[in-house]
């Protein structure tokens, strides 16, 4: 298990914009040994009320998910209450909507090449070239103010439109001729962005 990334999630969550997101993966499993990382957002012990309460803030739930169910790196577990919620004294709400997006990606489009860009300490993202014949996805994430990153996608989708599948920026993305696009992000949230149907 992948304590020291749970931790990194953790404290981004609770530090927001003070946090820098370039350093996410410093000195967890995932990056030194992927072969041998479960990553996890939450568990049964780190949930509120236990006795090593550590709870990634809601706010910052869906872009902890993304950087483990979207990247090439790990094997990611989902959290019973963060699917289905969580009831009672130290109830926490469901993310199912969005983590069946996010399911839905990582099943669908999560494949190929990754190019990380984790230039800006406010703003990261990074890109999937997909199977051979498959589509791309790029992914952007913001714990400050509403931004853009400028990732390159291939110039074979050049003239292709994306969208946001988590529907959290309503702008659409067109890929210029040399294969790049600029992907916003709204303010301390995510973005899953692929071809337009």
């Amino acid at each position: 298990m992948d304590v020291r990334l749970h931790n990194n999630l953790y404290d981004a969550s609770l530090e927001g914009a003070d946090y820098d997101l370039t350093t996410i993966f410093d000195q967890t499993l995932v990056k030194n040994h992927p072969e041998h990382a479960v990553t996890f957002v939450e568990n049964h012990d780190t949930q509120r009320g236990q006795a090593l309460e550590s709870t990634v803030e809601e706010w910052f739930k869906p872009a902890a998910y993304a950087l483990i169910l979207l990247r090439e790196d790990g094997l990611p577990c989902l959290f019973y209450g963060d699917y289905y919620g969580i009831e009672g004294e130290f109830a926490q709400e469901s993310f199912q909507e969005v983590l069946d997006t996010l399911l839905y990606a990582r099943k669908e489009l999560a494949y190929g090449e990754q190019i990380d860009y984790f230039d800006d300490p406010n703003c990261i993202g990074w890109t999937r070239s997909g199977n051979e014949g498959g589509t791309p996805l790029a992914v952007t994430i913001s714990n400050d103010v509403a931004n853009s990153k400028t990732m390159e996608i291939g110039s074979d989708w050049a003239g292709q439109t994306f969208h946001d599948i988590l529907g959290n920026c309503s702008d659409t993305v067109t890929i210029d001729e040399d294969g790049w696009g600029d992907f916003p992000v709204s303010e301390k949230s995510v973005s899953v962005w692929t071809i337009q149907d």
